[in-house]
């Protein structure tokens, strides 16, 4: 199985640099590192550059004029450029215990899509770390974040956790910055539907969708341990229209959106365009 890291990413370059610090602390690599950039400047680009020197397996950089949040549309550009079998999908805020992918390759199921958690740092601790030089080690992060439990690494019990908050009305919640799904899959319901502009519920109706197409839910918990840097919110400015779309979804039943990887002919050849070369 071939494994690629999929991190979003968007005008924060002192946090990206200590994600990527992460990865290179990880037991296993990725056969392959996306970059999926929803238009962040220079400073961005000659960080992701540096860190190309850095790892043994490819770091890609995909790229899109800034526009505003248009995160379905940069997620799908970078999932067409994957060689992977299976993503593993983070945010570029967020520190991975060193476990993070080993975790993840362990705990995949053909024909499912698993979804993670996090713990996040204080605001007082994330000035402390986007200041230093030195990634620090689990028991400072735990230290300073909250949701403990989030932070627990108990592998052994991942697989009697796989089904924790899979049924009911929560099942289909679910935070971009700690999932992972099969290439085969995300194709199949053609990835993640771009008409979702603007902060909010592209994740869970990615979940949907690939629940109405037969994949299974699997929780990921005491494993793939992650920390959230602390950032004030995002503007929230078209949430109403995006949980209409869910609502509209959840109402149709269908799997395969319109308005995703293969909306059109041209998407390879806008992908080409749009890679910065090593």
């Amino acid at each position: 199985m071939k494994t690629a890291l999929l991190i979003s990413t968007y005008n924060w370059p002192e946090a990206l640099k200590l994600c990527l610090d992460s990865l290179s602390r990880q037991t296993v690599y990725p056969d392959e590192v996306l970059i999926a950039d929803d238009g962040s400047g220079q400073e961005t680009r000659k960080l992701i550059c540096e860190f190309q020197g850095r790892f043994d397996v490819p770091v890609k950089h995909i790229w899109q004029e800034d526009k505003g949040f248009r995160l379905s549309e940069i997620r799908n550009k970078a999932i067409a450029g994957c060689t992977s079998d299976y993503i593993i999908q983070i945010d570029g805020d967020i520190l991975m215990e060193r476990h993070f992918i080993e975790d993840h390759i362990r705990f995949a199921v053909k024909n499912s899509v698993v979804v993670g958690s996090r713990s996040s740092l204080s605001e007082a601790y994330t000035r402390v770390l986007l200041a230093g030089s030195v990634l620090p080690g689990k028991k400072a992060l735990d230290r300073n974040s909250n949701n403990f439990l989030n932070s627990k690494r108990v592998p052994y019990l991942s697989p009697l956790l796989a089904g924790y908050n899979t049924s009911g009305r929560n099942r289909f919640y679910a935070k971009g910055c700690n999932m992972a799904f099969w290439l085969e899959d995300m194709l199949a319901v053609n990835g993640y539907d771009e008409s979702f502009v603007g902060w909010g519920r592209e994740d869970s109706d990615l979940v949907v969708r690939l629940l109405f197409k037969g994949c299974s839910l699997r929780r990921l918990k005491m494993a793939a341990v992650q920390y959230h840097l602390f950032h004030k919110e995002n503007d929230r400015y078209n949430e109403a229209s995006n949980d209409l779309l869910m609502r509209k979804r959840m109402e149709e039943g269908s799997y395969f959106t319109d308005n995703g990887i293969l909306k059109s002919s041209d998407i390879l050849d806008e992908l080409q365009m749009v890679m910065i070369p090593t």
